[in-house]
């Protein structure tokens, strides 16, 4: 199933109806339609064929976001490329996709002159703007009109691939991630059955549509709903947005929910209007996410990664409350339930099942795994051990059938022989009023081999005593767990998609001589 499926759904159910809005101007789903079939003609006229990769280097926008259907009109693949990366990554992500044609915004010029020279493959360069820009770059109008008149047949892509997304590089280099038409196909039946839809949604779409705000636009889409699209982030925008517009879902990271729930406006804007709050892409705090609960409403949990794109465990708005409509506040650290179409288990080294409530590696099958990793099979090999898709996450089964993630397998501390998860360190220290947002590392420790290692930010005027902040995650996780270090930073370093970036905050402290040596005490 095509990605245009979902476009053409929409349109089927009303062509009028407004489906891209940006700054209260709408494209309808009759305009967009149109629009994909003019890109696919011009796109075929420039030389791409079925299976050549197109790149999309734009921030939020109308036109960009319509032109990915245009790419799968042609049968191409739709290669979504971060506006935030620096022009060396963007370099290798269309290097590494074999990209054949970029569309880009005007104020990427430079960049985009700056690295075509370097990339021969990149044949077709669409500058969605009229005139100027780099070297032997179309504008976009004339290049549409160009192919007004050409045949508009659909083809479809070899493999029925319709997507390769960078895992992001923050590792090594990045690995170009192969999605069918079955893995989003999959991820949108999972989200239309597991969370609430009321009539005809509006989404509201702040994170970047290069990521997870855009793949949820698909399943939005197949019930004709608008996607009110915000081109920057601006956390007091997006309460005006919700209630002007009536939204009913969104999606942020914890990193924006907890600007959100520290927005001046937040408890006179009205939200009643939402149905569903998603969060995912990186662990919430449990005391956040329960302010969240009371101050906004309707919260749902996601949890995926590039390779099972967003669905492999979900929990619905109704699931973090108990029956008589209090907070569930036992469930709330858990990643809800493994999806109707998924299957999860918890293996251990070996590939074999723990026991129930025992700690394991997440492994996944279903038709949400991807295919592979692009022209990788070294990397598709080992990710797929066992026959299983290895998620890299710690994680464990209650007996009700929850998942609970305790940490990225790489981040695990070991101090003194003990194994500590880093997530339940960062739960601990988030309850403390004081605390915006946190990183727990391991640092080399003459004495525990690794210490445990807090990086903390402060909430906006706040002030730290990391002698008491210490005291008080010690009283609720213990000794062993509690960080031997509490680092107190502005803010913390980020990817462009607003995670924490670990390896950043261990290479700062090492580089600055941070070895703590034996009998050293918190600084």
């Amino acid at each position: 199933m095509s990605l245009t499926f979902y476009l053409d759904k929409g349109a089927s159910l009303d062509p009028g109806a407004p489906c891209l809005t940006l700054d209260g101007t709408s494209l309808t789903y009759g305009e967009v339609v149109g629009l994909s079939h003019a890109v696919a003609r011009a796109l075929r006229r420039s030389g791409v064929r079925p299976g050549d990769k197109v790149g999309v280097l734009s921030a939020n926008e109308p036109t960009a976001f319509s032109c990915v259907f245009g790419i799968a009109r042609a049968g191409a693949v739709w290669c979504p490329i971060n506006p935030r990366n620096a022009a060396a990554e963007t370099a290798e992500l269309l290097d590494l996709f074999d990209c054949a044609a970029l569309i880009f915004q005007p104020a990427f010029d430079e960049l985009v002159a700056e690295i075509a020279p370097g990339l021969p493959q990149l044949t077709t360069l669409v500058r969605l703007g009229e005139g100027g820009g780099p070297p032997s770059s179309h504008a976009f109008g004339p290049w549409l009109e160009a192919a007004r008149d050409d045949p508009s047949a659909e083809a479809a892509p070899p493999d029925d691939v319709v997507a390769l997304v960078g895992t992001g590089g923050t590792t090594g280099r990045p690995k170009g991630v192969v999605l069918t038409d079955r893995n989003l196909e999959t991820m949108s039946a999972i989200t239309l059955m597991s969370y609430p839809f009321d009539g005809r949604p509006v989404y509201l779409a702040l994170a970047p549509l290069t990521h997870a705000a855009g793949v949820l636009c698909f399943p939005i889409m197949a019930r004709g709903g608008e996607v009110v699209i915000m081109a920057k982030p601006d956390v007091g925008r997006f309460l005006e947005l919700v209630a002007r517009h009536r939204v009913t879902h969104t999606f942020l990271p914890p990193t924006l929910i907890y600007m959100v729930l520290g927005h001046e406006a937040l408890d006179a804007t009205d939200l009643s209007s939402l149905q569903c709050f998603w969060y995912g892409a990186a662990p919430m705090s449990v005391a956040r996410l329960t302010e969240a609960l009371t101050r906004i409403g309707p919260m749902a949990q996601l949890f995926g990664q590039s390779e099972a794109p967003m669905m492999i465990s979900t929990m619905s708005p109704a699931e973090h409350l108990r029956p008589d409509g209090t907070v569930d506040t036992a469930r709330l650290s858990s990643a809800g339930r493994p999806s109707p179409l998924v299957t999860v288990a918890i293996l251990d080294q070996q590939g074999l099942p723990v026991p129930r409530g025992d700690r394991g590696e997440i492994c996944v099958r279903g038709s949400l795994v991807m295919a592979g990793y692009y022209r990788n099979p070294e990397a598709t090999a080992e990710v797929s051990v066992h026959g299983w898709h290895h998620t890299g996450d710690i994680g464990y089964l209650d007996d009700d059938g929850y998942l609970f993630i305790v940490d990225r397998a790489k981040d695990m501390v070991i101090t003194g022989g003990f194994n500590v998860y880093s997530a339940e360190v960062e739960q601990a220290l988030m309850v403390h009023d004081a605390v915006r947002d946190c990183a727990v590392v391991g640092l080399p420790d003459e004495k525990w081999g690794e210490r445990v290692t807090a990086v903390v930010q402060p909430q906006p005027g706040a002030e730290i005593d990391v002698d008491e902040l210490a005291a008080f995650v010690k009283e609720r996780i213990g000794s062993v767990k509690a960080p031997k270090q509490i680092e107190i930073w502005p803010d913390l370093p980020r990817s462009t998609v607003g995670k924490v970036l670990k390896k950043e905050i261990r290479v700062t402290l090492n580089d600055r001589g941070s070895v703590m040596p034996q009998g050293g005490r918190i600084t």
